[in-house]
C-alpha cells in the first residue's frame, strides 16, 4: 500500500521499537517503563512532554504556525494478564503478562506518526499525542479526563484506532454510526434461607431461584426490547454454596450487557431489576440488582469520519475503505467522544499468517495467547494519523 514515503522509510526502525514494547508488557495502570520510553522518544523529537496524567498517562504537544485548530491522537498502552504462547525472540519477558490486544502496535504506530509530524511540520496548529493507560478495564480514559486532560489539552477533534483481525486485511474499517458497543456489568444477589440438602422444603432455595431468574431475564432480549435494537445480555458467572448437600443462603448472578443506544441500556437495567425481584418474590426470596455502566458506546462524528475516509482515499484508494459493521466489544475511547467530536477506525489485520505460532484457521483474534501485532500495519496506521492531521491542520 502506498503509505507516506517518509513513514515507510522509518518503518524498519519502528518495527524494532514495537517488538521492544511487545517484549516488555505492563498491566493496566502499571505502565511505568512503557511511559518512560514513550516520553524519552517524544523528547528526542522535540515534542513537549507531560507525564503522570491520570496515573501513567503521557501527553505530547507539538505546535507549528499560528493555527487555532487542535487535534488529539490517542493510543492505549496496557497489556493483558495472559501467558504468551509464542516463542519468538520478542516474546514477553514478563511472565503472565502479554500484549495480546496489539497495544504495542498502537503505541508504536502513533510514535511513528509523531516522529514524522515533528520532522516535517507540514501543518498549522496543535497536535496532542495522548498515550493512555488502563484501557483493558482500568478506566484509563476516565482517569486522564478526571486529571484534567480535556481542560489542560483541549482538542477540536479526537482520533483513535485499533487493529482488528475481523476487518479485511489492509483495509481501514470505519462508519458514521456506532463502532463499538457500550459495556455494562450486572450483579444480582439472591438471598434465601439455607437448609440441609435432604430437606429442601425447609429452605428458601437461592440456587433454584437464581436459575429461574437466569431463564427469565433472557426474555428481555427476545420479548421486551424491540427486535431492531441490537443488544447482548450474557450471564457469565453464577456463585452459590460450599457443599454438595447444603442449600445455601445466598446466590450471585454476574454478567454483561452490550448495546449501541443508551435508551436500550436503560430499558435492560429497568427490566433486570423488575424481573429479578418479581421472580425471587414468587419463591419467597429477595433479589437485589447492581448495574454498573463501565463504557459508553463508541459513536463516531460523521464529519470526522469524512476526514478519515478522505485521507484513506488520498493515500490508498477507495478500495481500501471498509464499511465497518458495529462490533459488540467495548472501548473507553468513547469517553473522549462524549465531549469532543472525533472518530475511531479499525486497521484490518488479516488472517494471522505473519505469525510464527499456530492457532488454527482464520485470523488470530485479540486476547489470544498466540497473538502478535503485524508490523506491516505500522506504516498504515501512522500514515492515516499523519494525513488526517495534515489535512485538518492546513
Amino acid at each position: 500500500m502506498p503509505c507516506i514515503a517518509r513513514i515507510e522509510e522509518l518503518a524498519p526502525e519502528f518495527t524494532r521499537i514495537r517488538r521492544e514494547f511487545h517484549a516488555h508488557p505492563e498491566l493496566s495502570n502499571q505502565e511505568f517503563e512503557t511511559a518512560k520510553t514513550i516520553a524519552r522518544y517524544l523528547t528526542e523529537w522535540g515534542i513537549e512532554v507531560h507525564t503522570g496524567i491520570g496515573g501513567t498517562g503521557v501527553v505530547g504537544v507539538l505546535k507549528n504556525g499560528d493555527g487555532a485548530k487542535r487535534i488529539a491522537l490517542r493510543a492505549d498502552m496496557d497489556a493483558l494478564p495472559v501467558t504468551e504462547a509464542n516463542h519468538f525472540e520478542h516474546a514477553s519477558k514478563n511472565v503472565g503478562v502479554m500484549h495480546a490486544c496489539g497495544h504495542d502496535g498502537h503505541i508504536t504506530g502513533l510514535l511513528l506518526a509523531a516522529r514524522y509530524l515533528a520532522e516535517t511540520k507540514n501543518f498549522n496548529g496543535t497536535i496532542i499525542f495522548v498515550f493512555q493507560p488502563g484501557e483493558e478495564g482500568g478506566f484509563g480514559a476516565q482517569h486522564m479526563i478526571a486529571d484534567g486532560l480535556m481542560e489542560k489539552f483541549p482538542a477540536d477533534f479526537f482520533l483513535g484506532c485499533h487493529n482488528w483481525p475481523e476487518t479485511p486485511a489492509m483495509k481501514i474499517g470505519i462508519n458514521k454510526k456506532a463502532m463499538m458497543a457500550s459495556g455494562n456489568v450486572f450483579r444480582i444477589d439472591v438471598n434465601g434461607r439455607g437448609s440441609h440438602g435432604a430437606m429442601p422444603n425447609l429452605s428458601i432455595d437461592p440456587v433454584f431461584t437464581a436459575i429461574q431468574i437466569c431463564e427469565s431475564i433472557q426474555g428481555i432480549i427476545t420479548r421486551i426490547k424491540r427486535p431492531i435494537d441490537p443488544a447482548v445480555l450474557s450471564i457469565c458467572k453464577i456463585e452459590a454454596g460450599t457443599a454438595y448437600n447444603v442449600v445455601p443462603d445466598h446466590a450471585t448472578i454476574l454478567g454483561t450487557t452490550r448495546t449501541f443506544d443508551n435508551q436500550v441500556t436503560n430499558l435492560i437495567e429497568k427490566e433486570l431489576d423488575q424481573i429479578s425481584r418479581n421472580v425471587a418474590q414468587a419463591f419467597g426470596a429477595e433479589a437485589k440488582l447492581t448495574f454498573t455502566r463501565q463504557y459508553a458506546p463508541v459513536i463516531n462524528t460523521p464529519e470526522c469520519v469524512d476526514r478519515v475516509q478522505d485521507a484513506v482515499r488520498e493515500l490508498f484508494g477507495e478500495d481500501k475503505l471498509h464499511e465497518q459493521e458495529p462490533v459488540m466489544p467495548s472501548e473507553d475511547f468513547a469517553d473522549y467522544l462524549e465531549t469532543t467530536p472525533g472518530a475511531f477506525f479499525f486497521v484490518g489485520s488479516g488472517d494471522g499468517s505473519h505469525r510464527l505460532e499456530g492457532h488454527g484457521d482464520g485470523p488470530c483474534l485479540l486476547h489470544n495467547s498466540s497473538y502478535d501485532f503485524n508490523d506491516a500495519y505500522l506504516p498504515i496506521a501512522a500514515s492515516v494519523f499523519a494525513r488526517v492531521t495534515e489535512n485538518y491542520l492546513k
